[in-house]
């Protein structure tokens, strides 16, 4: 095969019309503008969108935003809080549970800020910081890491 022996496959390719060349051809005089108005003339076109005047859709809209609607819902819990909550195992759903979370929430992380008295253990769906880490294990607490 060479650059010059190329061609578009049978039928996908089609002669251009050729407008305003008599009546016989079925698009002469107005070349199949119609007669009159904005898009009969030379240069008669508006912007994509254009509505006529009336507010146009990419308008009427209301706008989102950069944030997906999808993004994770992060709550901060502290050890202090880790100290209200009922049972030895605590995930998102033994927080929502004691009503410590919102429902919104889809995600969890422990700070260490405030102090706990009582031994967990603390599921891999939650995040853990360094500190309340070292802190959960000091009591006897054990941090499951994912």
């Amino acid at each position: 095969m060479f650059l010059n022996t190329i061609q578009p496959s049978a039928g996908s390719s089609h002669a251009k019309r050729r407008v305003g060349r008599g009546i016989g051809s079925g698009l002469g005089k107005t070349c199949g503008r119609g007669h009159k108005g904005q898009k009969s003339r030379a240069g008669g076109f508006h912007k994509v969108g254009f509505e006529g005047g009336q507010m146009p859709l990419q308008r009427r809209l209301p706008k989102r935003g950069f944030k997906p609607i999808s993004s994770l819902k992060v709550a901060v819990i502290t050890l202090s809080d880790l100290n209200k909550v009922s049972g030895k195992e605590i995930d998102i759903l033994a927080l929502k549970q004691n009503s410590l979370l919102n429902s919104g929430v889809n995600a969890v992380k422990v700070v260490a800020t405030g102090s706990i008295d009582k031994a967990f253990t603390v599921r891999s769906d939650i995040k853990v910081t360094k500190g309340a880490q070292a802190a959960i294990e000091a009591v006897g607490g054990v941090v499951e890491l994912p």
